[in-house]
């Protein structure tokens, strides 16, 4: 013998009076929505008519102030806006650092450049005129002269 019941076929569990709760409230709430829609579909049509007249009316409203007031921005405050930000700029920005060491020596490589070239072209031309010179004293000899100077061997 046994101690546990037979499941009956007629008992119906938590669940399956949930769903079918659930089913009916579903269909109640589509018919309402529906009688709803039908009732508030021509105020909703009509309150939409009116809110776009007046968004015409609000933007035509607005439309001349906007361009008014940017007028008004692009020629006498967007200046002194700028100017504003400009000296403030100017009196945020940290003072440049000072080279002082840099002019000077710049001047010292110049004049030792120039004392430099200043001897290299004293000096070639120093050789050219001794160069010249030479040439000059050896073509005005005569010809006797460098015959003289020639030794002679004798025994």
């Amino acid at each position: 013998m046994s101690i546990r019941r037979k499941p009956r076929q007629e008992v119906t569990t938590r669940l399956d009076r949930a769903q079918v709760a659930f089913r009916q409230g579903l269909s109640a709430c589509r018919d309402n929505a529906s009688v709803a829609a039908e009732r508030i579909g021509p105020a909703a049509r009509q309150s939409r008519d009116m809110a776009a007249e007046r968004v015409l009316a609000a933007r035509g409203w607005s439309a001349p102030r906007l361009a008014q007031a940017a007028r008004y921005v692009e020629s006498d405050l967007g200046p002194r806006v700028s100017g504003m930000l400009t000296d403030t700029a100017h009196r945020l920005e940290p003072p440049r650092p000072r080279r002082r060491g840099r002019g000077a020596m710049v001047a010292m490589l110049a004049g030792v450049t120039a004392a430099g070239l200043a001897g290299v072209v004293l000096t070639r031309r120093n050789a050219a005129q001794t160069a010249q010179l030479m040439t000059d004293e050896s073509s005005s000899e005569p010809a006797d002269s460098q015959i003289d100077q020639v030794p002679s061997k004798t025994n």
